[in-house]
């Protein structure tokens, strides 16, 4: 805040400080009587820290069945000053298969069976599969 610095670097009058950084006076003064919600910040803290995955509408959803009348915008505002965000999950690898080995051998006829696909293009882009 402009005002702020020049009284504390030049030690000048609060009066002569707003009007130099044209700030109203008023403003100056003005103290907040705005509940700091620290409950309702606290509750917040717990759902996300017992939920990680949750994120801040479905903390909303909580908080309305418990009983706070709040709007979903205090909600998200609460839930970004208190630091919080859902955590990304961890993509795995996929493991691979283990290896079975060579199959045995075929000891008669029509005993194992396997399935292929094959699927080509000729030169006048005709697909065909078979």
């Amino acid at each position: 805040m402009l005002a702020k610095w020049i009284r504390q670097t030049y030690g000048v009058a609060i009066e002569h400080a707003c009007e130099l950084a044209r700030f109203s006076q008023t403003a100056w003064y003005y103290t907040s009587n705005k509940d700091q919600q620290e409950g309702l910040r606290m509750r917040i803290r717990e759902i996300a820290n017992s939920r990680p995955r949750f994120g801040y509408e479905r903390i909303h959803v909580l908080l309305q069945r418990e009983g706070w009348q709040i709007n979903v915008k205090r909600v998200h505002r609460l839930y970004r000053l208190e630091g919080l965000h859902v955590r990304m999950r961890r993509r795995r690898r996929k493991q691979q298969s283990l290896n079975r080995g060579m199959p045995a051998p075929a000891s008669r006829v029509n005993e194992r069976w396997s399935m292929d696909f094959v699927h080509d293009q000729l030169l006048t882009d005709w697909r065909f599969g078979c």
